[in-house]
């Protein structure tokens, strides 16, 4: 139920077409996506829901694979407090991806 909500938070549909994320994933108290191609070279997004606060933290990294069959993650991001009007906004901000026309 919390992803659904932070997926509709940050515009549903529409920013799943206009972003190119894919392989939503429900994590329980938040959401982990796939990302397209952006400026920061983060391919990974986890929003989580801080209950205390109901506020947003903002995880943007990169995830590889390396030759020795290992994960790889590359921190390129964190914001805490997001408040549920800001994110769109920082992920703009971050990735350079808009989520609307």
């Amino acid at each position: 139920m919390i992803a659904q909500t932070i997926l509709q938070q940050i515009g549903g549909n529409r920013f799943v077409v206009m972003t190119g994320s894919k392989k939503l994933l429900d994590m329980g108290n938040g959401l982990k996506m796939n990302l397209a191609r952006n400026k920061t070279q983060a391919n990974r997004l986890e929003i989580t829901l801080d209950r205390a606060t109901d506020t947003y933290t903002m995880r943007f990294y990169k995830q590889v694979m390396t030759k020795g069959f290992e994960m790889k993650i590359t921190e390129i991001a964190q914001h805490d407090t997001i408040y549920c009007d800001m994110l769109e906004e920082m992920f703009t901000s971050v990735t350079g991806l808009y989520t609307r026309l």
